[in-house]
């Protein structure tokens, strides 16, 4: 048995909070828990997964992310529902502000789970997953 029991956060360091906040409020129906205007901070849970979300110092003076030649977060994937959820997430993403998607819902192997590939506002990877059975 593993000593750990799951994800509690994802903490990501964002060029525009504000854009990255609505985005997961507006268009992914996460709840806004917590905030620190300070930091500034934004605190953000669908329910099971705590995001927490950082606003970069200086936006125009950050390394955009490189899947390939950045050490650490390669992507981070979220689950849903199901496939009908997937197809329905995918149309309403596509039409969404600053979301790039890089792939649509396929296949994950030759399994029944089928997922998809997006670059969320200020150019993370996210993938979406639905478990097929």
């Amino acid at each position: 048995m593993a000593m750990t029991q799951g994800a509690h956060h994802i903490g990501l360091t964002v060029p525009s909070i504000n854009a990255t906040r609505d985005f997961f409020v507006n268009v992914l129906e996460f709840k806004l828990v917590g905030e620190k205007p300070d930091y500034p901070a934004y605190f953000l849970s669908d329910g099971t997964l705590m995001l927490t979300l950082w606003q970069a110092a200086d936006p125009a003076l950050a390394t955009p992310f490189d899947r390939r030649n950045n050490l650490g977060l390669h992507h981070f994937a979220l689950k849903v529902e199901g496939l009908e959820t997937l197809h329905s997430l995918h149309q309403t993403l596509a039409a969404a502000e600053g979301v790039q998607i890089e792939f649509a819902p396929e296949p994950l192997g030759a399994g029944p789970t089928h997922h998809m590939m997006l670059s969320i506002p200020g150019g993370i990877r996210m993938e979406l997953i639905a478990p097929g059975g």
